[in-house]
């Protein structure tokens, strides 16, 4: 057989492949539709809704050999189809017949250029729908969540929004009520000086699974010393002598590295005797000599010393001053907050997670060193147990501790440590909890959520659901927001479970079905849910999905983390920052260095705009 007899039944072939391909989509498609009718109460989300039910109809089949053939002959290999579905396949179908000089078809290109145009433009007009008024209204917008002093500091919300903040994000997990409404008052003066809008969005806790309370360790200050490999000191540590009559505490920092230094009560008379230089001599817990060297006076009530030797320093311990004549004086230091205790696990440590909302404590040891009671802790949700299974996986703080649960029992679960760094981890109060492997069926609004709505309705823009897991969720914050005469706000839908990635298509229907809506890829807990391995995939396909709905994405957690937070980007955050310019809207968390982060993300995105729209690559001329 000649090659161009070859040429042309492989066209006949992928012809005739095609048009039974785009005959399965319609189909499938109308089923679909038909399935969805009831919830698509928004008329102009019609066409959207159609093109998602193609997009999933298409995505049933596996296409890529299909797509190969095509594109050796220089087709369109359905790639980017996401979104204009049947406009991609009626092209491609056209071009097929045009190269079958045996087959006459009717040139329908003006209607498919038409049709793809007004799908293109749909996504346009969802985004700018849900982020109304912002000023970069095509490229990738900036979400920042807000920082506690910004309800206190004008300047820290102004200089945000000079730095491109188009949305504020406020955490309802955070704060409070009066908080919140100090922070949008800043929020609306900022952008009356500055002439730049700013949207204003209340983020819902949702049903967040964490920690309970953990009891009071015992009330002693442990005074820790900075030294080097050689056990050189490095740096003395630094307390604060108080005489306002507060309890002492401990030191206090934050992920960033900032640190508050621990407080010793004292009597106001015997610290105004205190002067710099001076030399205060004590017995720690285990009769060790120790002494503080009294560094500055801070205020009337406030003395700043140092320490070079590590000490357990209780209330009621006794402090010698010793001033330059050499005289002395006495005092007793006074009552001493104790922190909440941590637990510290190893690999393969046992730890139990109490039906009862018992404080968290450590294991209990005997005089001999053997353990009484494992650790154990609570969970803010006790309802869990109604689905935790043995066997099912259960991960602590966000993914760095791993357990499987052994059996479950009056008390509550026993759990394995599987999976944990080599030095170990702690556990504290309040960190996160998931369960990936349990079927949870928890409310999707929270009593504190309903309480916190109310306040939202008075000042948000956009209403963000966290721990969303199916369609019906939307239906009950629909059902609240009619309640409080706030039907319009608009609404963005946060994936981070399995069961919210199962249910993506039918949650997009629910909620675009009657409104603005938004989905945020969550990525925090979402990886934890579904594995990290699974992440980049499963991103992937959200961001398709939701092109093909023609509803905007808010691309978030650990954008920027390490420069936000420390000064200091990796490079995998980086490139991560780059690829989060193919979504609507990038969101950055808070952070001592958040204007830093900000002016290096508009940098990056503005950059990988020109090069890339989406999934398409965009061949602007290279200079090199």
């Amino acid at each position: 057989m000649l090659p161009e007899q070859t040429d042309a039944n492989e066209i006949k072939t992928l012809a005739r492949q095609l048009s039974t391909l785009l005959d399965t989509t319609l189909a499938s498609q109308s089923e679909l539709l038909a399935k969805w009718q009831p919830h698509l109460h928004n008329p102009h989300y019609q066409p959207s809704a159609a093109n998602l039910a193609a997009y999933i109809s298409l995505r049933r089949h596996d296409l890529r050999q299909l797509q190969s053939r095509l594109s050796r002959i220089g087709l369109s290999s359905l790639g980017r189809c996401e979104g204009h579905v049947i406009a991609t396949l009626d092209a491609v179908t056209y071009a097929l017949a045009m190269m079958d000089s045996a087959t006459t078809l009717a040139c329908p290109l003006l209607d498919i250029n038409r049709a793809m145009t007004r799908d293109q433009m749909l996504l346009r007009h969802n985004t700018a729908q849900l982020f109304a008024n912002t000023q970069n209204k095509h490229g990738t917008l900036m979400m920042v969540t807000l920082p506690g002093e910004a309800a206190s500091d004008y300047d820290v919300v102004r200089e945000m929004l000079e730095s491109g903040m188009d949305c504020a994000r406020i955490n309802c997990s955070h704060d409070d009520a009066d908080a919140w409404q100090q922070m949008v008052t800043h929020i609306r003066q900022a952008t009356q000086e500055t002439g730049r809008n700013c949207l204003v969005m209340f983020d819902l806790s949702g049903p967040k699974l964490r920690t309970g309370t953990m009891a009071a360790g015992p009330a002693i200050l442990h005074i820790k010393i900075k030294r080097d490999d050689m056990g050189n000191l490095l740096r003395p540590t630094q307390i604060i002598l108080d005489g306002s009559g507060n309890p002492g505490c401990p030191a206090t920092g934050d992920k960033s590295g900032l640190i508050a230094p621990a407080r010793l009560s004292v009597a106001p008379k015997w610290l105004q005797k205190l002067k710099p230089g001076d030399r205060i001599k004590f017995h720690d817990v285990r009769k060790r000599k120790r002494e503080f060297v009294v560094m500055e006076q801070i205020s009337n009530m406030e003395v700043m010393v140092s320490c070079k030797e590590g000490a357990y320093i209780p209330p009621g311990t006794v402090l010698e001053h010793v001033n330059a004549k050499h005289q002395h004086a006495r005092v007793v230091t006074g009552v001493f907050n104790a922190p909440p205790q941590r637990i510290h696990v190893m690999q393969n440590d046992v730890l139990l997670l109490t039906r009862e909302q018992l404080p968290g404590q450590v294991e209990q040891r005997d005089k001999a060193g053997n353990i009484i009671t494992p650790p154990r802790i609570s969970c803010t949700e006790p309802e869990v147990f109604s689905f935790l299974q043995p066997g099912h996986s259960v991960w602590i703080d966000d993914g760095r501790i791993g357990c499987l649960t052994e059996h479950i029992d009056t008390e509550g679960a026993w759990l394995r440590i599987t999976q944990v760094r080599p030095s170990g981890e702690h556990i504290g109060a309040e960190k996160g909890l998931n369960f990936p492997d349990s079927q949870l069926k928890l409310p999707a609004l929270t009593a504190k959520d309903l309480r916190d709505l109310d306040v939202a309705v008075q000042y948000a823009d956009i209403i963000g659901l966290s721990f969303v897991q199916h369609a019906a969720d939307l239906d009950l914050l629909h059902t609240a927001l009619a309640q409080r005469n706030a039907a319009h706000l608009g609404i963005i839908a946060k994936i981070e479970t399995r069961e919210a990635v199962k249910n993506l298509p039918d949650i997009i229907i629910r909620g675009a079905g009657r409104g603005a809506f938004g989905i945020m890829i969550a990525r925090g807990d979402l990886a934890v849910e579904i594995g990290y391995e699974r992440l980049a995939e499963i991103q992937e396909e959200m961001l398709w999905l939701c092109e093909a709905a023609h509803i905007p994405v808010v691309w978030a957690t650990q954008v920027l983390e390490s420069l936000v937070k420390l000064n200091l980007p990796s490079r995998a955050e980086i490139t991560d920052a780059a690829m989060s310019g193919r979504a609507e809207c990038v969101m950055l968390n808070k952070g001592p260095y958040i204007l830093h982060g900000m002016s290096v993300l508009r940098d990056i995105i503005a950059r990988m705009q020109s090069h890339q729209d989406k999934k398409t690559p965009q061949y602007r001329a290279l200079h090199w």
